[in-house]
């Protein structure tokens, strides 16, 4: 049982981890924001991370993400990866030449977000995209796991991600990771952490990758997988490379309400909004048999329910109602690891919202709902 502490309220969909609740997050956003601002900064802390995107008088700006840090010397940005050294900016990943992160193959058909349209799950785009008509038996996807974030999600399931940007910082060059894309590979997706900080690396491996794979005639789908808190420009690069290869960028759009936002994630998600909305006018009517872009968001007991899911799905919806939009059932992680896993009411309930605005909606995870 959880316990808000600034209206006293108790329930199982409080956690404990944030030590305030849903209502007061949106009716008493100056009050609840001071409580969790101090639970991310220690939670951060431990990791020897910012609490907040540094504006430091006199510092350096990054430009990498949307959080636009400016690094004063001696400082680090909020990812991790770039540090103030005698008035220069040094990054131990996320360029061409480093990139922080693990890799691994994952035979397909994989439990992607997009299983639903995904090419190496359904064969959907076959024979231009997809070898098979079919699931891509006895091809693998290259998953990229990144090793750092542009958010600070107290609710993380891949919260571990913290210990390479900051301790272990395992490295690869761009070349060497495109070089994993070999004949058994048909798909790359970027995800961690999240690609956000580290779009430069993604972007050059997958083009040097795709330039090998049309050399052999042979099909690479490149995708993303984030929060797409990146910077606009290198959004739209990626948008291009989805678009041609039969790939796909997948929005995680975390909650529409600011302070909500702010509370669970650490940052505002307005860009990450904006830059959905500049990828779906862009690029969506482009190749509207195979989504080149899609949303999901996760169901988070007693924080992210309909009215939150019915805002995302209007504003999808007015950019197109076709996109597809998953919403994923919650499993307790991280800070927030008391809450329970999301109910089917809930879920149902969610779905049932979201198809007034959308023409695709699925649910995700449906092996944890209670």
């Amino acid at each position: 049982m959880g316990k808000c502490l600034i209206c006293g309220a108790e329930a199982k969909t409080i956690s404990n981890g944030l030590h305030v609740c849903l209502s007061c997050i949106r009716n008493s956003p100056d009050k609840a924001l001071v409580v969790t601002r101090q639970v991310h900064a220690e939670n951060r802390a431990a990791y020897g991370l910012p609490p907040e995107p540094p504006r430091n008088a006199g510092g350096v700006p990054c430009g990498f993400c949307a959080n636009n840090c400016v690094i004063g010397e001696g400082n680090a940005g909020f990812c991790g990866l770039v540090k103030n050294i005698n008035g220069r900016l040094i990054r131990f990943g996320g360029t061409a030449e480093q990139g922080v992160l693990e890799w691994y193959y994952d035979p397909l058909p994989t439990n992607c977000v997009s299983w639903w349209f995904c090419p190496g799950c359904t064969g959907s785009g076959y024979p231009k995209y997809a070898y098979k008509p079919t699931a891509e038996h006895g091809y693998a996807n290259l998953a990229v796991f990144y090793g750092a974030c542009s958010y600070n999600c107290l609710f993380c399931q891949n919260w571990h991600y913290r210990k390479f940007s900051t301790r272990q910082k395992p490295a690869m060059s761009a070349e060497a990771l495109a070089a994993k894309a070999d004949k058994h590979v048909s798909c790359i997706c970027y995800f961690g952490g999240d690609p956000s900080p580290q779009m430069p690396h993604s972007l050059e491996v997958s083009r040097i990758a795709m330039a090998k794979a049309r050399a052999e005639n042979r099909i690479l789908r490149v995708c993303w997988e984030t929060n797409g808190y990146m910077n606009p420009r290198l959004a739209e690069k990626a948008a291009e490379y989805a678009l041609e290869s039969g790939g796909n960028i997948k929005f995680d759009l975390k909650v529409w309400n600011e302070a909500l936002s702010i509370a669970l994630c650490g940052v505002s998600s307005k860009l990450s909004f904006a830059n959905f909305k500049l990828l779906g006018e862009k690029y969506f009517k482009k190749r509207r048999e195979l989504p080149v872009l899609a949303a999901s968001t996760l169901l988070i007991p007693g924080y992210v329910d309909a009215e939150e899911v019915e805002n995302i799905a209007r504003f999808i919806g007015k950019i197109d109602p076709d996109i597809p939009y998953t919403l994923l059932a919650f499993y307790p992680c991280f800070v927030m690891n008391d809450l329970p896993t999301t109910s089917r009411k809930q879920a149902l309930e969610c779905q049932k919202t979201a198809e007034k605005h959308l023409n695709n909606v699925k649910l995700g995870n449906i092996h944890l709902l209670s």
